[in-house]
């Protein structure tokens, strides 16, 4: 896996979220956020940045900022 991938599916399963229910919360589609929780190296990193600002980060290249 990829950092992104792990930080993000832990991250959203301490909270205590589905997949559906996490990706209506950050306004992102489910496949989207499957992707992104899969490691594709195709996400955007526009969408990426709006799905880490739910757990206070961003995503910068090469790492997770909080």
């Amino acid at each position: 896996m990829n950092p992104v991938a792990d930080f993000v599916k832990t991250e959203r399963k301490k909270a205590g979220l589905t997949q559906e229910e996490f990706a209506m919360r950050c306004g992102v589609g489910l496949r989207f956020l499957r992707d992104l929780e899969q490691g594709k190296d195709s996400c955007r990193m526009d969408k990426v940045n709006k799905v880490l600002s739910m757990f206070n980060s961003q995503l910068v290249p090469g790492k997770i900022l909080k």
